[in-house]
């Protein structure tokens, strides 16, 4: 069925969106839920147990598949939860401030706002009556959609032996989510991993079933059209399709940061618009063989594609641009809803930080375990903590989850988070034995201080604000965009700004954002050009030969896309393009010869 919003709020943290479909699906609002910590999962499904006066019983951590199990248990609440609400919503009368009214009142224009607003203005008793049963049968709840980090998969451990495969953590979400009675998405993040895939296709819920329907979707979140003709064609040749691909900017988002080397958004996008038809074409095709080979259901035409973005969205001009110009299905606000208490978890007092932050408060941090750049805030609570426990001599974390164990064994016969308190002593001691520049030495010492132990971390201000645990410290993992906000707002005044029916901004020198993207890519560089000359980065001549390439291409496509705009925006981008185009030359000016040497080659 159509969506009936134009907007969803995507994966933020494993804390701020974890029970967001509660409290938006109702009113049609699609959200996702992050699965990396089963823990914490588990103990929300405690709390909205006892709030909704539904029997809990635990599933223990040591107990068979207890990770599948327990997200499983959550999801079916949430879907039992939310599915009670939309019938009540249902149920209630068309009278001001009901649920039912709620629900229409936050619609976008279109036919079905067009429709309740008639059956308002319509004076026959009779026809009103008519109209609202209709309407009620039109009612669409959002979808409780999922995010499974593809790179977050840890081989789990018992009495010291690795278990099989399917107990890792991204394959146990996915198991989770399979059984689960939600009909909805998985968000698949952070690249192809081909072992995930390949076990996605061990559940029949992700196939189309005889009339063609597929009750679990597969959305990739994607940076480049390559990305998703890659992932997408190699899901088909299992007879998987994906249902949706979430394009995000590579720097201008919250959370995890997946840089590229100089491929903006708006080109991207544009390459999404023009290819749109090869895609489904090329991906059908493999999809339809496959289905063919194993003898499922083939329709004979390809199921419906659903293209979207996020990233650094932040006014109704924005967004309303995206939509018609891209022909994007829906796009993606995330940062902003931090600031909406009934939508998203945080604590009141980073509630009060984001309202009050700045933008040398919001910095790009080493601070993930996963070796990904990550978005922070610098005076949230776990952040404070890393430093006091730098100052207190003993940095580093005792690891309670665990999730991150997945890349390092330098000192352990098992795999090892890098932001432990065991892993960080023993690097620090072997760097100090390093002969190496003093100044390389210092780069390396404070990269291996900065990281946090984030999994743990991310959920502390929905522990804070549910009484979970009144010591967390919370990570704050917002976009830089969310400096453009300074005050607390309700859902209706979040959708109405999305909408255009009011304006939330803080500041009337917002760049617009594509030049934003273009501003942090640019700073991007310019750091990634530091680390060349410490000796700390495997990015050799080519890269920077393809950056400034990449780079310039994009300021040429948003020259010429500057027509699109009015007179008076125009002017401003072009005013701010070419500043942006004068730093990256200046960086490229400053470059020493061996960094461009070959001109790529």
């Amino acid at each position: 069925m159509m969506k009936p919003h134009t907007f969803f709020i995507p994966v933020m943290g494993i804390g701020f969106t974890i029970d967001t479909p509660l409290k938006v699906a109702r009113y049609g609002v699609s959200s996702v839920v992050s699965l990396v910590d089963d823990t914490f999962i588990e103990q929300m499904r405690r709390y909205h147990c006892q709030e909704a006066g539904e029997p809990y019983q635990e599933i223990a951590r040591g107990e068979e598949d207890a990770r599948a199990r327990r997200i499983t248990a959550y999801l079916d609440l949430v879907d039992r939860l939310v599915a009670g609400q939309v019938e009540a919503l249902k149920n209630s009368p068309f009278e001001k401030g009901s649920e039912i009214t709620r629900y229409f009142r936050l619609l976008p224009e279109g036919p079905l706002k067009s429709l309740y607003d008639e059956m308002v203005r319509t004076p026959d008793p009779e026809e009103k009556t008519r109209m609202q049963e209709k309407l009620r049968g039109m009612i669409v709840p959002g979808s409780i959609d999922v995010n499974i980090m593809t790179k977050v998969d840890r081989t789990v451990y018992k009495n010291g032996e690795a278990l099989p495969p399917e107990y890792s953590d991204a394959r146990s979400a996915l198991k989770g989510f399979a059984k689960s009675t939600v009909r909805s998405s998985t968000v698949f993040s952070a690249g192809l991993n081909p072992a995930l895939y390949t076990y996605t296709a061990n559940f029949d819920d992700f196939f189309p079933d005889a009339s063609g329907l597929i009750k679990k979707k597969i959305t990739l979140k994607v940076s480049d059209f390559r990305s998703a003709e890659i992932q997408g064609k190699f899901l088909a040749k299992k007879g998987l399709w994906v249902s949706e691909y979430r394009v995000e900017s590579g720097l201008n988002c919250g959370g995890h940061a997946f840089p590229t080397p100089g491929h903006l958004l708006g080109p991207i996008l544009d390459e999404f618009r023009s290819k749109r038809e090869q895609l489904i074409e090329q991906t059908y095709e493999v999809f339809s063989k496959a289905l063919r080979a194993a003898n499922r259901v083939d329709q004979g035409t390809p199921p419906e594609i659903r293209i979207t973005a996020s990233g650094g969205i932040g006014t109704a001009e924005e967004h309303e641009f995206l939509l018609k110009y891209y022909h994007l299905d829906s796009a993606g606000w995330g940062t902003p809803f931090l600031l909406v208490p009934e939508v998203t978890n945080v604590d009141e007092e980073h509630l009060q930080k984001l309202c009050e932050a700045g933008p040398d408060d919001i910095f790009l941090s080493a601070a993930s375990p996963l070796k990904v750049p990550f978005w922070n805030l610098r005076n949230s609570g776990s952040e404070m903590n890393r430093r006091k426990l730098i100052e207190e001599g003993r940095p580093g974390s005792p690891c309670p989850k665990g999730h991150a164990k997945i890349f390092d064994r330098e000192f352990t016969s098992t795999p090892e988070c890098i932001s432990t308190r065991n892993y960080i002593s023993q690097k620090l001691s072997q760097l100090e034995k390093e002969d190496i520049p003093e100044a390389r030495k210092e780069w390396l010492r404070k990269d291996i201080l900065a990281k946090s132990c984030i999994c743990h971390d991310l959920s502390g201000g929905a522990r804070l604000k549910y009484g979970i645990d009144k010591t967390a410290n919370p990570a704050i993992c917002c976009g830089p965009g969310i400096v453009n906000f300074n005050r607390i707002a309700s859902l209706e005044e979040m959708v109405d700004h999305i909408y255009g029916r009011l304006s939330l901004l803080a500041r009337s020198d917002r760049p617009q954002m594509f030049l934003r993207e273009l501003s942090l890519y640019v700073d991007h560089l310019k750091e990634e050009a530091e680390k060349f000359t410490l000796g700390v980065t495997t990015n050799g001549p080519k890269y920077y030969h393809e950056f400034r390439e990449n780079l310039s291409k994009g300021i040429e496509y948003y020259r010429s896309l500057a027509k699109e705009f009015v007179e008076d925006r125009r002017q401003v981008f072009l005013a701010e393009l070419k500043e942006q185009k004068e730093a990256l030359e200046k960086i490229f000016a400053s470059m020493p010869d061996e960094m461009l040497a070959g001109n790529g080659a």
